[in-house]
């Protein structure tokens, strides 16, 4: 029952709505700047230093970038996961092998992604991962992140919880998503870090 005179939560909706709508104001060079700042805070995490096999993303559009970490990782002889979306949603993975290993694909009438164009590894070969990158619009001060609402990740957080996996949980965004409180929903799980162009802040375990 709802309390007279307390403002209503923005619902997810209409949050997704205005964090994309900042988004779509960044030019390139803003995203590719903040992209190169991204990596190299990244970078800077223990998880990701002794991390063998990290499931990690494509960014696409006004994304913060993601390409300058991938090509750093490799670098670094780690084995890195890039997602392929499957007609349910779900996500399947295949090996990052630099740009070159990279297919655009256009599902439907959502935005085009980019996809490792090998071999498919099937969709619990998350669970071998030792840090997941996960994308997202914003995260709160309890590591609550919210998503795009197509449910992909929350599919993936609920195969590594079924598989007893523990892999560390990072969302990348920009310095202004990060929040104070975002809608949160019983199956939501927290992430441990958010990484942005400006630095690392790190959550409570729950």
């Amino acid at each position: 029952m709802s309390q007279i005179g307390r403002p209503a939560e923005p619902d997810k909706r209409t949050l997704r709505r205005e964090f994309l709508a900042v988004r779509n104001r960044l030019t390139a060079d803003d995203v590719r700047e903040a992209g190169v700042a991204l990596a190299g805070r990244a970078l800077e995490l223990p998880e990701l230093a002794r991390a063998r096999t990290v499931a990690a993303y494509v960014s696409v559009g006004s994304e913060p970038g993601t390409l300058a970490l991938l090509d750093a990782l490799r670098a670094r002889d780690v084995h890195v996961l890039l997602p392929a979306l499957l007609p349910d949603n779900d996500l399947d993975w295949g090996a990052y092998t630099g740009e070159g290993s990279l297919a655009r694909v256009q599902h439907g009438g959502k935005m085009a992604l980019f996809e490792p164009a090998g071999e498919r590894l099937g969709p619990d070969a998350v669970t071998t991962a030792d840090v997941v990158l996960l994308p997202g619009l914003a995260v709160d001060a309890r590591g609550m992140r919210l998503g795009r609402g197509g449910g992909s990740y929350d599919r993936v957080l609920a195969r590594l919880e079924r598989a007893d996996a523990h892999p560390a949980l990072v969302v990348l965004l920009y310095d202004t998503e990060v929040v104070e409180r975002v809608p949160a929903q019983a199956h939501d799980r927290p992430v441990h870090a958010v990484v942005t162009p400006s630095g690392v802040r790190r959550f409570p375990s729950t």
